[in-house]
């Protein structure tokens, strides 16, 4: 099945992360995130995986004009967009660099953040060492990822929610539970688990969840896989375009420090 209320073609990926920034979901995230890292004047915050700077200019506010806001980001592309945007403010820096090998020196940040990212790197572990060894002690790091294992989108047939969900955390996403391992994995790098804070945004409007999870992508990629057959997908698809529509996942925000 093929609806109207479905993207059929992949958005732009620096395109899909501005406007999860400004939507009600990113806007609600992103200030958890933003008061749990109590940002000081004058501070050096470092956000690891910058992408395309949607976050750099509220963090140059929060460190103000005597601080500085260190971007990181392994895509050229992004990280020239991020360069681009935040030009006018002196105290960003952009840099291409890899999670895994920080192009910073020890202990040289006050704060640091991942936004969404450490479910796509090759080792969250490594990662979060590295974020602990550029971090003075005392330094904090805020990390919010999702757990797609919590994915749950209501269907009458719940056999078909279970498969979805099922792909997600199997194939589709490459550290699918990194929201509810992040306390542990924190707490192996060395750094001292200070809050979990789980969120749980609620989508009622297929459109806008599909904005977000790309609903209809991701089944067709979950029949190539053998979760579901064509007539499931048409059936799983069919009542999500024309039913009552539910789907909820946790997001976690932890907050740890050096």
């Amino acid at each position: 099945m093929t609806s109207r209320v479905f993207e059929s073609v992949p958005p732009d990926p620096i395109a899909y992360l501005d406007r999860l920034a400004v939507s009600e979901l990113g806007r609600e995230y992103k200030s958890v995130m933003l008061a749990a890292l109590a940002v000081g004047r004058g501070q050096t915050l470092v956000d690891l995986g910058c992408g395309p700077g949607a976050d750099l200019s509220a963090l140059a506010e929060a460190v103000g004009p005597t601080g500085t806001v260190l971007g990181v980001d392994h895509d050229r592309e992004a990280v020239d967009t991020a360069a681009e945007r935040t030009g006018h403010l002196l105290q960003v820096d952009v840099r291409l660099g890899d999670l895994h090998e920080l192009p910073l020196a020890d202990g040289s940040c006050d704060r640091a953040r991942t936004d969404r990212v450490l479910q796509h790197v090759a080792d969250p572990a490594l990662a979060l060492r590295e974020a602990r060894r550029v971090l003075r002690p005392g330094g904090l790091l805020v990390l919010g990822e999702p757990d797609w294992g919590t994915l749950t989108v209501d269907h009458p047939d719940a056999a078909l929610t279970a498969a979805y969900t099922r792909y997600v955390t199997d194939q589709a996403v490459r550290n699918a539970r990194i929201g509810s391992q992040l306390p542990r994995l924190a707490a192996e790098s060395g750094l001292d688990v200070v809050e979990v804070r789980p969120l749980t945004p609620v989508f009622r409007e297929v459109s806008a969840a599909d904005r977000v999870l790309g609903l209809q992508r991701v089944t067709r990629r979950a029949v190539a896989a053998g979760y579901f057959t064509d007539e499931d997908a048409d059936r799983w698809l069919t009542h999500l375009a024309t039913g009552h529509f539910l789907a909820t996942v946790t997001f976690h925000v932890v907050t740890a420090r050096a």
